[in-house]
């Protein structure tokens, strides 16, 4: 696929999730309301996750001629969204909390944060 369309398909997954996600950490738990979207903000992130192991690394340190270190995040969110689905259908809110907590400051703060660094699409897109 191209790369332009997959940057495209990911944006549109991932930007929502910045706000699902704050609102999910620190919004009541439990409700409805919290479920519901933690359900749409889960699979976003799944999506997102999937879609950026298609994406190639354009920055150094890549490996295997396609992944770079960013796709680590990619497999922990790949791992992360179902162990935490899992978490709470089994009760263990405790572990839910811990994995989302980790899934949103890895996945939306760290990475996000470093496809704004120069170089990046993200980066050239937003600021010329």
């Amino acid at each position: 696929m191209e790369y332009r369309f997959l940057m495209f398909i990911h944006l549109i997954t991932v930007v929502p999730c910045i706000i699902l996600g704050a609102f999910g950490l620190l919004g009541k738990k439990g409700t409805k309301i919290h479920k519901s979207l933690g359900k749409v903000y889960m699979i976003l992130m799944f999506t997102t996750a999937l879609i950026t192991l298609f994406m190639p690394a354009h920055v150094g340190n890549q490996f295997l001629d396609h992944f770079g270190w960013i796709h680590l995040f990619s497999f922990l969110t790949l791992w992360t969204v179902p162990t935490a689905y899992i978490a709470i259908r089994q009760g263990k809110v405790k572990k839910h909390q811990q994995k989302m907590v980790l899934l949103y400051i890895g996945a939306i703060g760290i990475a996000g944060g470093f496809t704004l660094a120069p170089g990046r699409y993200l980066h050239e897109l937003l600021f010329g």
